[in-house]
């Protein structure tokens, strides 16, 4: 028991370790395959030193000094799956070599950090090396926590193996007194003492009335024989007295040893919370930002308490101890009526028992009262030097001076949301306003200062102290808001609300101020945003002849500022539970874009760039020209990017004045007028009414032509922060291009997770992940999936479509193939399951009939699925056959087919598995190449960037 228990407590202690050092050490530790690369700096993996093998604490423990940088580290490794433990020292030297190599490594990259870091403008290179060695000396500390504790919970194991020896003994004890009692007539020694009285007194009367002498009468043998006998009785009532207060003892001892198992147990619990959260705390202090430190704050009160609920259980821990002195006493008396008590014919034997298992108990006992009491001195050290290191770790952090250049982009988004709120709530005039957004916007180091000096003061304060700061110098960034009606992750249905956050975030990173504008659904992703808030004001929009209140809501997403509308309309614009298909889409959106426009008139701020999406925003760019510029606002230039012309925004002519744009101004065949259907068509009007025009547009040829000056082309780019393999966090496993062992783990955890079939590893896993609408190919879909299936492979669907005949379509499909253990139709759209299907399939098709740009190719080859496309648009732009001998090798990166039928993609899906079967080696070149292309946004962003700022430049000119 005890060995089952210590290896239980070595596999536990070992994987928190594992836990503890992250995936940086994969190499020499068993790590969850979800964990994330570590936040440990370069100077703390320096001062780690060589690691040495962990050893048992003894009395003669000593706790690691506090400022020592020197002192080698236990060598925390735990065993890998494949490796028994009694191998683990076997390997300890091969691995110190490689650990040495990389420690050297390590160290050189810590001091090129440290160079770099000389030009930081604020001066906390001392305070985060303190900092640094405090946690280094806490690491320490709390792997001689988890030694003392491990061999606390063999200590326990011990004493609960002894007390099971005990009880069995106990139990063969009673078996040969119960055997003993049998052997005797198993009669009750009370009644047999009664007998025995009775019987003698009888005698002595017999003897009287028969004239007998007594003394005669006592030197007979049978009275002799009685005498002995009812000695023998009397002894034996001792015995079995002695014997039921023996076994209370023991049941007292017992329940005294299960608490003791008890209050370790939730002291070992209480220790290993506090090491986890003590972890994360060290984590976040190498990445902590001054945004984050209430947050940080937080983690160190929390690190606090769990500090005093450990002492706490380390001093009831001890009471129980205390009572070894009383159960020691129990055992020194139980010893003593053993060797000097009477005791009948087989007393010996249980004398001897009992002597035996006494002994063996006291020796254990004060072994363990020793260690134990060594153990609890080690905690009650370690817990006040923490607490020392953890104060000056407080103190240190409350003196860090905060740069503005160390800000993240959500504090800066945040400051922006608050000004902004001062002056919609008119409590800041729009001169002082402007002023303090410029200094904001150019991440003055005084707007930082002034915030966390008045950082838990009251708003009227914050808000003097802004007031007295002062304005120098311009700026060169541009102000650029996005009027849209998506954003991830916030609010996603399509590749729209990647573009939004995408660009938005990489326009930011180059210096610029950006600002989203979105509508309030009720639907959306709430947890996404941070510091959400209504301000204090109501902006009032005209509709169909009517002002309406809006109610305006600030928050921050993926560090951009975003304000979300929330209308208050008796329609419930935005309160479906869906975001589009609604048959009243061309009222909201309408509704949406003039009250964008009046929140940005109102607020008034000079902006460079109003860039909106697709036709639901389209409505600004003939807004902000004949409404808002003939009233002054009139310092923007628009920018519209239409990412799906298949919709286009077209209704009724008269539908156009809900908004309070003119109808009969507008309703010409050179500006808003439908050129097919005679009706109005607000994308038209998009085009018609921008600075700039972005991405190709399906049967508006026409009018792109006549504005062709102002149209360009741009590929968009993907976030390769959150669609990157290495650190997703949905995935089951993270893999990189050098390290696709991953992605097929990813693979068979998917086909088990989706119940596909698992015997054949070597199976092709081809999917698609799509709206399910005309424009992506509807026929090529639904022959991709038989004509996989017959290839051998296993196809995978993701999607939805918000056609319902379409939807029921496939539902039918679904159905149909329901037994088919190498296909699944999932109809619906799911994120985290869409990650999952990206690191899993080998292949994934796109066999649109039309694709402007496209993003799910570019995440399909970032995750190592080889697209299969059909060549137009966007696709023809970023996928290159592999067989096409006029591309450059080095460009050849798909398969693509030009021809709209099933022949075509047949030809195009043999081609893909003959190569994924028969050649493997350049099959996984070929994925390794396509997840090295880079498809970030600083590409695209400096292509707007160009474009914006040459807008503006022209509007400046003309001014």
């Amino acid at each position: 028991m005890a060995a089952c228990g210590s290896a239980a407590a070595a596999a536990e202690y070992s994987a928190l370790l594992s836990l503890r050092w992250g995936p940086r050490t994969r190499g020499r530790f068993a790590v969850s395959c979800r964990a994330r690369p570590g936040n440990v700096s370069a100077q703390q993996k320096k001062k780690r030193g060589k690691n040495i093998a962990p050893k048992q604490l003894s009395s003669n423990t000593k706790l690691l000094p506090t400022t020592g940088e020197n002192e080698q580290l236990p060598n925390t490794s735990s065993r890998t799956s494949t490796q028994p433990p009694q191998q683990n020292t076997s390997h300890e030297n091969d691995n110190d070599g490689a650990i040495g190599q990389r420690d050297v490594n390590n160290a050189a990259i810590g001091n090129e950090q440290q160079e770099r870091s000389k030009d930081n403008h604020f001066e906390s290179d001392v305070q985060l090396q303190d900092l640094g060695e405090m946690i280094q000396n806490m690491e320490k500390n709390i792997l001689l926590l988890n030694q003392a504790r491990l061999r606390a919970i063999e200590d326990v194991d011990r004493i609960l193996t002894e007390k099971e020896a005990l009880e069995k003994k106990v139990n063969i004890l009673e078996m040969k007194l119960s055997k003993t009692l049998a052997t005797k007539g198993n009669i009750n020694v009370d009644t047999i003492g009664d007998h025995l009285e009775k019987f003698t007194k009888e005698m002595l009367i017999e003897s009287a009335l028969s004239g007998g002498s007594p003394a005669h009468l006592c030197e007979s043998p049978l009275f002799t024989e009685m005498t002995v006998l009812k000695e023998e009785n009397r002894l034996l009532k001792v015995d079995a007295q002695f014997l039921k207060t023996k076994i209370t003892e023991l049941a007292e001892a017992e329940e005294f040893l299960f608490k003791l198992e008890k209050e370790r147990s939730l002291l070992d619990a209480t220790v290993r919370e506090l090491e986890s959260r003590f972890l994360v705390a060290q984590t976040d202090i190498w990445k902590v930002t001054p945004l984050q430190y209430d947050v940080w704050m937080d983690k160190v009160e929390n690190l606090q308490r769990m500090l005093e609920c450990l002492i706490n259980h380390v001093e009831k821990y001890v009471a129980l101890l205390d009572q070894h002195d009383d159960l020691q006493d129990k055992i020194d008396e139980l010893e003593s009526l053993l060797r000097e008590g009477e005791t009948s014919e087989f007393s010996p034997y249980v004398v001897e028992l009992l002597q035996k298992k006494l002994e063996a108990a006291k020796g254990r006992h004060q072994a363990g009262f020793q260690e134990t009491n060594i153990h609890v001195q080690v905690y009650r050290q370690l817990i006040e030097e923490f607490q020392e290191n953890l104060g000056k770790l407080i103190e240190e952090s409350d003196r860090l001076e905060h740069s503005a250049s160390g800000m993240s982009s959500e504090f800066w988004s945040h400051i922006l949301l608050m000004i902004d709120g001062w002056f919609l709530e008119q409590k800041i005039p729009n001169t002082d306003a402007n002023m303090l957004r410029e200094m904001a916007w150019k991440r003055d180091d005084r707007i930082c200062e002034a915030y966390f000096a008045c950082r838990g003061a009251k708003e009227s304060d914050v808000m003097e102290t802004f007031l007295k700061l002062t304005l120098s110098g311009n700026s060169s960034g541009l102000h650029v808001v996005h009027i849209a009606a998506e954003m991830a992750p916030v609010a996603k249905v399509g590749g729209l609300a990647d573009v939004v956050a995408g660009l938005g975030k990489a326009l930011q990173t180059k210096g610029h101020l950006v600002e989203i504008i979105l509508p309030k659904y009720d639907c959306m992703q709430l947890d996404q945003i941070t510091n959400l808030k209504v301000l204090d004001v109501v902006i009032k929009s005209y509709f169909d002849g009517n002002l309406f209140s809006n109610n305006v809501w600030t928050g921050t997403v993926e560090g951009l500022p975003v304000y979300f509308i929330e209308p208050q309309h008796p329609s419930k614009f935005f309160w479906r539970a869906q975001y589009y298909g609604e048959h009243d889409d061309f009222k909201r959106y309408s509704y949406f874009s003039r009250a964008a426009l009046e929140l940005l008139y109102q607020s008034g701020k000079k902006i460079d760039i109003i860039h909106c999406h697709d036709w639901q925003t389209a409505f600004v760019a003939p807004l902000y020209w004949d409404i808002y510029a003939t009233r002054g606002f009139n310092s923007a230039r628009i920018c519209f990017t239409c990412h799906n012309f298949e919709y286009q925004g077209t209704a009724p002519a008269p539908d156009l004045s809900y908004c309070g744009l003119d109808v009969e101004r507008l309703d010409r065949a050179d500006r808003m007028q439908d050129n097919a259907h005679g009706r109005i068509n607000v994308a038209k009007g998009g085009i018609v009414y921008s600075n700039i025009v972005t991405t190709g547009g399906h049967g508006l040829q026409d009018t792109l032509k006549m504005h062709s000056r102002k149209f360009v082309g741009i590929l968009n780019g993907i976030d390769t922060e959150t669609w990157n393999p290495s650190t997703d966090r949905f995935l089951a496993v993270q893999y990189s291009a050098t390290d696709l062992q991953g992605k097929a783990a990813n693979k068979t955890f998917l086909r088990k997770q989706l119940g596909l079939n698992t015997e054949d590893t070597s199976q092709p896993l081809v999917a698609c992940i799509t709206r399910l609408v005309p424009q992506k190919g509807l026929h090529l879909i639904r022959h991709a999936i038989y004509k996989t299936a017959e290839l051998g492979g296993q196809f995978v669907l993701l999607g939805s479509s918000p056609v319902p005949h379409i939807q029921r379509e496939f539902e039918g499909v679904a159905d149909q193939l329901q037994k088919n253990n190498n296909i699944r139709i999932i109809l619906k759209y799911d994120e985290a399951l869409s990650h999952c299907i990206y690191a899993a399939s080998d292949m994934f098709i796109i066999p649109s009939m039309f694709e402007p740009c496209g993003l799910t190719q570019m995440i399909a080859m970032r995750y190592g699925s080889v697209p299969i496309v059909r060549k137009t648009g966007g696709l023809s732009d970023s996928v290159f056959d592999f067989d096409d001998e006029k591309i450059p090798v080095e460009l050849r990166n798909g398969f693509t087919f030009a021809r709209t039928d099933e022949q075509d993609l047949s030809s195009c899906l043999e081609r893909a598995f003959s190569y994924y079967s028969r050649k493997p080696m350049v099959w996984k070149q070929l994925v390794q190449k396509d997840m090295q292309i880079d498809f970030g946004w600083d590409s695209p962003a400096s292509q707007y960037e160009d474009l914006y700022q040459s807008a503006v430049a022209q509007a400046r000119g003309v001014t």
